[in-house]
């Protein structure tokens, strides 16, 4: 995605992070985004000025306390996005086809002892265990 959208990575990051909370209903503050992403509220203040730049961010005041700041994903981004991810669903899609019931077997096989071995390394750490 950040190829399609000619952004550096961390930038289509950030941005589709606020375009996923925007679709669920629940929209980020900049705070929140520097949270799932990994980044300084300083960080973050200057990302968030590059996305509004390129016209595919805006902050908003939704609520009571104007002091709070929303994201939201500007009409050009949600198009872009929608356009990059019917293309590349297409290709995917076309991708499993091609694939075999044995090739299938052994990629979810992996995947899932993958997932298991994240989700055990992570309860082990949160734990305070090496």
């Amino acid at each position: 995605m950040s190829s399609w959208l000619d952004l550096p990575t961390t930038d289509a990051n950030a941005l589709g992070q606020v375009l996923w909370a925007d679709s669920s209903g629940d929209p980020l503050s900049p705070a929140r985004l520097g949270q799932r992403i990994g980044m300084t509220s300083g960080s973050v203040t200057v990302l968030v000025d590059r996305l509004e730049a390129a016209g595919l961010l805006a902050r908003s005041r939704e609520h009571s306390d104007r002091r709070r700041v929303t994201l939201r994903p500007t009409p050009a981004a949600r198009e872009r996005a929608r356009a990059f991810l019917a293309e590349s669903s297409a290709e995917i899609a076309a991708a499993l086809q091609g694939a075999s019931t044995a090739e299938l077997a052994t990629s979810t096989a992996f995947v899932r002892t993958m997932a298991a071995a994240a989700s055990d390394a992570t309860t082990r750490l949160r734990a305070g265990r090496s």
